[in-house]
């Protein structure tokens, strides 16, 4: 069933866009470049044949490897007429071969092509697909949600004057999509939503080359979820009662964390690449690289210092390779500026968290004695024993432990720390309240 999903969807699309084209191209952007010889390593899903039986093995959470499925679980609270909303985003590959007219009628496939000036490359490119299927929770706790989705095959031919043409295909790619859900074990109505996608596709068989299993294979691929009349709990901060149910939740080469607008609960992003909660594009950022664990700035201006020649082959190589190529020739300078650098505060949760120690509330604003433990701490610790600091923050770490963010009193530079967010921190026990006790 092909259906709209939720308009909340649109707060989540630039990062999920910016997992669609993730390694799509790397700089320098040109087809000769070895980097852009081997491509699609994010969330490929290629045929179940095509994998050999070590690779069928199903391992880790990251979807950097080529599987056959990708498989979430995530938890959900909501009640029997709240709906499931889910839009699985993937790249299927086209073909993009450069023909050259023969004598006669005939064509025959070469390397490149010139005309007018312009070269034309045989290459890979790719078309994004979106399927939508929503289901009722009642619905999907009786039994899964099955559905089917096919990305038909394709054929375009552009002629290139009376030298050749263009011809771009595609081959079919279908994949089955199963939406369930069932009780967590918790001690609060909590369920466990599981979405499974496969690559349903019977050939090639193993040992066939990966070229000719992409023109099959789901690349790229990665969903939403969202939910109408429910919310869903966040597996890597969960509330307390709901910890052991994260715990047991399995995730296949996939990882999901909340998306959507910052604090919301109603959008949840699969991907095959590792983020926090509530990931987002750098609004400073002008556009689309490919590469998000580079910095704009340095990319934006290794493009620049491209060569005509190779600005030239990166236009041919891809549509996409040329709109980044223009875009940073056009890039203003009061841009790149902004490129340069920018501070943020970090996240700070709405209520100041708090810590007792003797009998003292530490919290932000509090001020303390320093008072390093002798053994098993930074060097650098024993240097501020003594010294008074102004609590910043008091901050929980994945284990659960708590530790206390410090300026320096008397630090000149005091200001500046607190304004870069650069603390020094200190476990409860190495510090002493310089105040009255709590009533």
């Amino acid at each position: 069933m092909i259906l709209g999903g939720p308009p909340s969807f649109e707060a989540a699309r630039a990062v999920a866009d910016a997992i669609l084209y993730e390694g799509y191209l790397l700089y320098p952007y040109r087809r000769s470049s070895g980097k852009n010889r081997v491509r699609w390593q994010f969330g490929v899903l290629t045929p179940r044949s095509w994998l050999a039986p070590a690779a069928e093995r199903d391992t880790g959470v990251a979807g950097s490897a080529d599987a056959w499925r990708q498989w979430t679980e995530c938890l959900l609270e909501a009640h029997e007429d709240a709906t499931v909303h889910m839009r699985l985003r993937f790249l299927q590959i086209q073909h993009r071969s450069v023909q050259a007219r023969l004598p006669g009628t005939g064509f025959e496939p070469v390397d490149e092509l010139v005309v007018h000036g312009d070269r034309h490359l045989t290459f890979d490119e790719a078309v994004p697909r979106e399927y939508d299927v929503t289901a009722s929770v009642a619905d999907i706790r009786r039994a899964p949600h099955v559905a089917d989705v096919i990305a038909p095959a394709g054929e375009e031919i552009v002629p290139l004057g009376d030298l050749g043409r263009v011809v771009r295909t595609c081959r079919p790619v279908s994949a089955r999509v199963r939406l369930s859900a069932r009780p967590a074990d918790s001690p609060f109505p909590l369920l466990r939503l599981r979405l499974a996608i496969e690559n349903t596709a019977c050939s090639p068989s193993a040992g066939a080359p990966r070229t000719e299993a992409l023109r099959v294979s789901l690349v790229a691929t990665h969903s939403l979820l969202g939910v109408t009349g429910g919310s869903f709990l966040s597996l890597l901060d969960p509330p307390e009662w709901a910890a052991a149910a994260a715990r047991n939740c399995r995730n296949i080469h996939t990882f999901p964390v909340l998306a959507g607008a910052e604090g919301g609960r109603d959008v949840l992003l699969s991907s095959p690449i590792l983020m926090d909660d509530h990931p987002r594009v750098s609004p400073e950022s002008p556009g689309d690289l490919f590469d998000a664990t580079e910095i704009d700035e340095i990319l934006s201006l290794r493009t620049l210092t491209l060569t005509e020649e190779e600005k030239r082959e990166a236009r041919a190589t891809d549509p996409r390779a040329a709109a980044i190529v223009d875009r940073v020739e056009q890039v203003p300078r009061e841009v790149l500026a902004r490129l340069h650098g920018a501070v943020r505060s970090p996240r700070r949760p709405a209520t100041p968290e708090t810590v007792v120690v003797d009998g003292f509330r530490v919290t932000r604003g509090s001020r303390v004695r320093l008072r390093p433990r002798a053994h098993g701490t930074d060097a650098h610790d024993m240097f501020l024993a003594g010294r008074v600091g102004v609590v910043q923050a008091v901050r929980t770490d994945l284990d659960g432990s708590r530790h206390v963010a410090v300026t320096i009193e008397d630090d000149p530079a005091a200001d500046l720390h607190e304004w870069y967010g650069r603390y020094h921190y200190f476990a409860p026990e190495e510090v002493v309240p310089l105040k009255e006790p709590e009533p």
